[in-house]
This record gives structure tokens, sequence and C-alpha cells, in this order.
């Protein structure tokens, strides 16, 4: 893992207190109006609980509407303007991200609101939100692109129109960049009800506060801040609903499509169901795997960002005769961790994101203390931050809960297979979980390697070759998963892009038949 332990550069310094300071009094923006409704909740730091970065106002039944109101309205002439310029707000507000304070604002917020280390927020709030609106940009062309064929005589044309309705994005809290959650509809020419985790309310707030200072027009991205469950009531069952994009947990995942179904005689059309969901993402060592690099693929793959990534592993699969060494290095780099305050240089991971996780971890790291399974870790403190310490598990149970269930924190779970039983462990790590999202696979024996692809082929939507599980880069590993992971749409290309558009086909003879021939009756 890696953390300076360098000062960070002034504008971060600046960034950070100018957050620390703001108080922010942070409303919905509905139809390009602030709409504070007094019912705040306040913002804090994980790593320091007892620090406010100020309140969020949480929105109601009646909020909701007016959004929806609100992207109606403005639906007509924002998806009707030119694909150009649409884009226009939104690489404005990548180049604004890309240098200058609004990058160490959005930087210095991730890093003081979510916990992030300095290398974890310029990955996710700066560098990745940018890649994620200029690959979006260049893929809407692409997909513009997709036409038909157009013989002698016909034009044929696909017209790319938005949804009729609007779309709910509802993004989570670990990525500043699932803001394309809300950012990925609306470029495509929709209007968006957009509510964001409420452990992400300051982010999504400045997010918001970008996308408007770059030019985007009212009402196109309507941000509500309040419970899921009340505002989803009203959201899920609108009769305009056209779509759901949604990153979360597999649990809610279900209850939105289980309510989608019930109220599908109410829609205008069908909504479009897009969802990245949990994770319980596997490393499988093959004997003749490389151990230095497996361990520091565990490590980096586990803990960063206290393991709050869906796509973070969380059980390893090691054979017996690597077990040793790789128990040793393990434990080593484990305990060389340094877990606290994020903002301080040489910090490599902070606190969980709020006080019901820091429970539910508090709670399963009992278990496994009680099951006599740590190895190394399993402490957890909430006296000034919600901190989990990393932790290592060695469990001799291959369908333990911490080899099966996802827990969303910095616990890596270990089961030692006999090295003849490289098969049937293939089989144990494809059939053990209802997920499919990542995966990894070390080996330096080339047939292995194949037979591990092939075995693993519906494991893993990423599915890596000596390399860690997380991390995927815009551009070069599309990401999503399967199974209980979600609808694998692959944010960030143009399959992801298209399930928010609906095409419609225009054709246009230029040369009708004007004689009731046999063959005018044979076409559609």
């Amino acid at each position: 893992m890696t953390s300076p332990s360098v000062p960070h550069p002034p504008d971060l310094v600046a960034g950070l207190a100018e957050v620390r300071a703001a108080g922010y009094d942070i409303p919905s923006v509905i139809g390009g109006h602030e709409i504070r409704t007094g019912r705040t909740v306040p913002v804090v730091t994980p790593h320091a609980h007892a620090v406010s970065l100020g309140h969020a106002h949480h929105a109601g039944a009646a909020e909701v509407e007016q959004a929806i109101t609100a992207a109606r309205e403005a639906a007509s002439d924002w998806g009707r303007l030119d694909a150009a310029e649409r884009a226009k707000p939104f690489l404005r507000a990548a180049e604004l991200l890309e240098s200058g304070p609004w990058r160490e604002r959005l930087n210095a917020a991730a890093m003081l609101e979510l916990s992030k280390t300095r290398d974890q927020a310029e990955g996710d709030a700066s560098d990745e939100t940018v890649e994620l609106i200029r690959a979006n940009v260049a893929n809407m062309a692409a997909m513009a692109d997709v036409q038909p064929y157009s013989p002698d005589g016909v034009r044929n044309h696909v017209e790319y129109r938005p949804l009729e309705g609007f779309v709910f994005a509802v993004s989570p809290f670990n990525f500043v960049s699932t803001n394309n959650l809300a950012f990925a509809p609306a470029l495509l020419g929709n209007t968006v009800l957009w509510k964001p985790h409420e452990s992400s309310s300051l982010v999504a707030h400045l997010s918001m506060r970008l996308l408007r200072e770059a030019g985007l027009p009212d009402g196109v991205v309507n941000l509500v801040h309040g419970d899921g469950a009340e505002i989803g009531q009203v959201a899920l069952t609108h009769h305009e609903l056209a779509a759901v994009h949604f990153t979360g947990s597999t649990a809610t995942f279900r209850h939105i499509w289980r309510t989608v179904g019930a109220n599908i005689d109410g829609y205008r059309d069908f909504p479009r169901v897009v969802g990245e969901t949990g994770g319980k993402d596997f490393v499988i060592a093959h004997p003749s795997a490389d151990v230095e690099a497996l361990a520091v693929a565990c490590i980096r793959g586990a803990y960063e960002y206290q393991g709050q990534k869906c796509a973070a592993p969380s059980r390893l699969y090691v054979p017996r005769s690597l077990w040793p060494r790789l128990k040793d290095r393990l434990i080593e780099l484990t305990r060389s961790v340094v877990t606290g305050d994020p903002t301080l240089p040489g910090t490599h991971i902070g606190a969980v994101i709020n006080a019901r996780q820091h429970a539910k971890h508090t709670e399963a790291l009992a278990k496994a203390r009680a099951e006599g399974i740590v190895l190394t870790g399993g402490g957890t403190a909430d006296t000034t931050g919600w901190f989990v310490e990393p932790t290592l598990l060695e469990v001799a149970d291959p369908l333990s809960p911490f080899m099966t269930e996802e827990l969303f924190a910095p616990v890596l779970a270990a089961y030692v297979y006999e090295d003849a039983d490289w098969e049937q462990t293939l089989r144990l790590v494809d059939e053990s979980t209802a997920y499919g999202l990542t995966g990894a696979v070390f080996a330096e024996d080339e047939a292995a390697l194949a037979r591990a692809s092939e075995a693993l082929r519906y494991t893993a939507g990423n599915f890596y070759v000596n390399d860690k599980p997380s991390g995927a880069v815009v551009g070069q590993q599309p990401f999503g998963g399967a199974r209980a992971s979600g609808t694998n749409d692959k944010a960030g290309t143009v399959w992801n892009l298209i399930r928010f558009a609906s095409p419609r086909s225009v054709k246009r003879n230029e040369r009708p038949p004007r004689t009731p021939g046999n063959d005018a009756w044979a076409a559609r």
C-alpha cells in the first residue's frame, strides 16, 4: 500500500482548511432552487465523529414530487438539445475538476466526509470523475455512429432519444465518482432525480455545485437528500419512472426490483433497472503462485479504503504448500498498515463510514475472536472515530459466513486447501456465494490459469490474473458483475449508456411506390 509521508501540497492543505471551516448548510436542489426543510442531519468526519462539517436538510414525499415535476418541466428542452450542446456543461465540469480549487475542494471533502486518504481521494473524487465524464461523452458519440444500412433510394437512421420519464439515480457513499449514476443519464438527454447516500451528502452537494457552475440547466439533475425508504416509496411507484440507476447493497436492489415489479401496471413504460450491488470477492492461489505478489495484492485489495469497496477481496483460497510463507508475510504486512486520521500524511486507512457499519463489524469480529480464527487484528474502537483494525482470519470451514457473506470491512478470511484439490477448490470458489463481481487467480502455470479462467467464467464480471481484484480503471477494465452483484452494465461504457436511451428507427423512402404491385404488401 502507498501513502505519502511527505506533506500535502499547499492547494490540498487549503482545500482541507476550506472544507473544515465552511459549516455547510446542505439543501436539496430542485429545479435550480435550494430547498431547506429544517429536518437536518449532521455531516461528520468518520475518523473524528465529534467534528461536524455542517448539516444536510432531509427531504420528504412533497419534495420528491416537486423534483419529479421539475424534471418533467426540464425534459422537453434538454432532451431535444444536440448531443454536443448537452456535453458542454459536463466537459466544462471536467475541466474545472482537473485542476484548481474544485479539484482540491472535492478531494478534501472525500478525505473528511468519507475518511479517504489523499491517494484514495484523488483517484476517486477528481481523477475517476473526470475520466468517467470524458468516457461518457466519447461513448455517446460512438453510440450515435452505430447506424443501419441504407440501400439505394432509402435513408435509414436511428435516433438515440432519452427515455420518456425521469431517471431515479441512487448513489452509494464509497465513491464520489458514482455521481456518474446521475451524470451519465443526464448527458444522454434524460432528466434525473438523484438521491445520494446519507453519509455522502457533502460530496454530492459539492458535485451538484460543480455541475451548476459548469452551466447545467436547472431541473436536469435534481438532488434530493434524505432517507432512502421515504424517498424511494414516492419515486419508485411514480407513473413517470423511466429507469433506476443504482449502486448499493444487494438487499436494497432486490427491494427496488420487487417494488417496480409490484407496480408494473402503473408505469408509462417498463422501467429500466440498472444496478451494481454487493460482492464477496475472491483471490485463489495455485501452488505455482508468486507468494510476494500474492501477499501484496491481498493486502492492498482487502484493506485499501477500509475494505469499503465492492471489489475488495475478502476471501482467499491458498494451497497448503504456500500457506506457511504466505501467512507470515500477510501477518507482517497487515501489522504494518497505519490506521488513523487519513488527512495525515503516512496514514494508510481511515475509519469506516458510520456508527451502524462500525457496530456490524464489531459484532462480526467479536464472533471471529470467539471462534479463535483471528491471526492478527480483529479489534475495533469508536471513542474518537469508527475504526476497525485490518484483520486476517484463517477459517477451517469454507462455507463460514466470513467466506460467504459480504462484510464491507478491512477483513480478509483465508481458507487453506490441499494442493491436490485444485479442481474442487475452483468449484468451491464458484459455488459458495451468490455474488459474481470480482476475483483474481494467481499462478505461474499457464495451464492452471487457463483452467481457472474457464471454471470461473461466470464467477466474476471483472477477472484478474496475477493482480488484485480491485482498482478497475475507466476505459481499461469496464466494471460490473452479475449474479447477486448486479446487472453487469459496465459503467463508463456504451453498454451502460444504451440502457438510458430509447432508439427510434426512422426510414425515409426517396422513391415511394406509386403502383400497388404484389411486392408492396410483402414488407412489414
